[in-house]
Protein backbone atom coordinates (compact mmCIF):
# COMPACT_ATOMS: atom_id res chain seq x y z
CA UNK A 1 0.00 0.00 0.00
CA UNK A 2 1.18 3.41 -0.74
CA UNK A 3 2.60 5.56 2.14
CA UNK A 4 -0.10 8.22 1.65
CA UNK A 5 -2.46 5.48 1.54
CA UNK A 6 -1.34 4.56 5.11
CA UNK A 7 -1.63 7.93 6.19
CA UNK A 8 -4.69 8.26 5.17
CA UNK A 9 -5.80 4.95 6.91
CA UNK A 10 -3.83 6.23 10.52
CA UNK A 11 -5.77 9.05 10.46
CA UNK A 12 -9.18 7.19 9.63
CA UNK A 13 -7.72 5.47 13.31
CA UNK A 14 -7.06 8.61 14.74
CA UNK A 15 -10.47 10.04 13.84
CA UNK A 16 -12.53 7.24 15.11
CA UNK A 17 -10.96 7.06 18.50
CA UNK A 18 -11.26 11.06 18.92
CA UNK A 19 -15.23 10.82 17.89
CA UNK A 20 -15.43 7.81 20.61
CA UNK A 21 -14.10 9.62 23.70
CA UNK A 22 -16.22 12.44 22.52
CA UNK A 23 -19.13 10.37 23.16
CA UNK A 24 -19.90 9.44 19.30
CA UNK A 25 -21.27 6.44 18.40
CA UNK A 26 -19.40 5.08 15.32
CA UNK A 27 -22.39 3.51 12.79
CA UNK A 28 -19.70 3.29 9.91
CA UNK A 29 -16.60 3.29 8.51
CA UNK A 30 -15.64 3.45 4.75
CA UNK A 31 -19.35 3.55 3.33
CA UNK A 32 -19.47 3.15 -0.05
CA UNK A 33 -22.50 3.99 -2.27
CA UNK A 34 -21.97 4.24 -5.80
CA UNK A 35 -19.18 6.48 -6.61
CA UNK A 36 -19.02 7.88 -3.22
CA UNK A 37 -17.22 6.96 0.01
CA UNK A 38 -17.99 8.16 3.70
CA UNK A 39 -15.02 7.86 6.09
CA UNK A 40 -17.06 7.75 9.16
CA UNK A 41 -20.71 7.39 9.70
CA UNK A 42 -21.23 8.39 13.67
CA UNK A 43 -24.17 9.31 15.95
CA UNK A 44 -24.42 11.92 18.68
CA UNK A 45 -27.83 12.64 20.48
CA UNK A 46 -30.39 12.81 17.30
CA UNK A 47 -27.54 13.88 14.84
CA UNK A 48 -26.30 11.73 12.27
CA UNK A 49 -22.76 12.84 11.52
CA UNK A 50 -21.10 11.94 8.18
CA UNK A 51 -17.14 12.58 9.09
CA UNK A 52 -14.87 13.18 5.98
CA UNK A 53 -11.37 12.80 7.09
CA UNK A 54 -8.14 14.51 5.69
CA UNK A 55 -4.72 13.41 7.00
CA UNK A 56 -1.62 14.83 5.76
CA UNK A 57 1.96 15.16 6.86
CA UNK A 58 2.20 18.94 6.45
CA UNK A 59 0.08 21.84 6.49
CA UNK A 60 2.46 23.20 3.65
CA UNK A 61 0.38 22.62 0.55
CA UNK A 62 -2.81 23.84 2.52
CA UNK A 63 -4.71 22.94 5.34
CA UNK A 64 -6.57 18.79 4.98
CA UNK A 65 -9.97 20.92 5.05
CA UNK A 66 -9.08 22.48 2.31
CA UNK A 67 -8.62 19.46 -0.05
CA UNK A 68 -12.69 18.98 0.06
CA UNK A 69 -13.58 20.17 -3.11
CA UNK A 70 -17.62 20.41 -4.17
CA UNK A 71 -17.95 17.12 -6.21
CA UNK A 72 -16.97 15.50 -3.13
CA UNK A 73 -19.37 17.28 -1.13
CA UNK A 74 -22.16 16.51 -3.54
CA UNK A 75 -21.18 12.54 -3.09
CA UNK A 76 -21.26 12.45 0.03
CA UNK A 77 -24.87 14.23 0.18
CA UNK A 78 -26.34 11.34 -2.16
CA UNK A 79 -24.26 8.95 0.03
CA UNK A 80 -26.03 9.80 3.16
CA UNK A 81 -29.69 10.31 1.92
CA UNK A 82 -29.06 6.35 0.45
CA UNK A 83 -27.60 5.36 3.61
CA UNK A 84 -30.62 7.23 5.86
CA UNK A 85 -33.03 5.90 3.29
CA UNK A 86 -31.75 2.45 3.54
CA UNK A 87 -31.74 2.27 7.65
CA UNK A 88 -34.93 4.28 7.70
CA UNK A 89 -33.58 6.98 9.92
CA UNK A 90 -34.97 10.47 11.06
CA UNK A 91 -32.32 12.38 12.79
CA UNK A 92 -30.72 15.44 11.46
CA UNK A 93 -27.62 14.90 9.81
CA UNK A 94 -24.38 17.28 9.81
CA UNK A 95 -21.05 17.07 7.88
CA UNK A 96 -17.98 17.41 9.78
CA UNK A 97 -14.22 17.47 8.77
CA UNK A 98 -11.64 15.96 10.86
CA UNK A 99 -7.88 17.75 9.44
CA UNK A 100 -5.31 15.83 10.86
CA UNK A 101 -1.40 16.91 10.63
CA UNK A 102 0.67 13.51 11.50
CA UNK A 103 4.15 13.42 11.07
CA UNK A 104 7.13 12.18 13.46
CA UNK A 105 6.99 15.50 15.26
CA UNK A 106 3.79 15.87 16.26
CA UNK A 107 -0.21 14.57 15.61
CA UNK A 108 -2.95 17.67 15.66
CA UNK A 109 -6.60 17.00 15.40
CA UNK A 110 -8.82 19.65 13.87
CA UNK A 111 -12.56 18.53 14.53
CA UNK A 112 -14.76 21.01 11.98
CA UNK A 113 -18.28 20.66 13.09
CA UNK A 114 -20.59 21.84 10.77
CA UNK A 115 -17.93 21.87 7.89
CA UNK A 116 -20.67 22.43 4.81
CA UNK A 117 -24.21 22.42 4.44
CA UNK A 118 -26.71 20.39 3.13
CA UNK A 119 -27.97 22.08 -0.29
Amino acid sequence: MAEHNLLGKEGETLAVKFLEKKGYEILEQNYRYLKAEIDIIAKKSDTIVVVEVKTRSTPEFGDPQDFVKQKQIQLLIKAINHYVEENDFDEEIRFDIIAIIKNKLRTEIEHLEDAFYHF
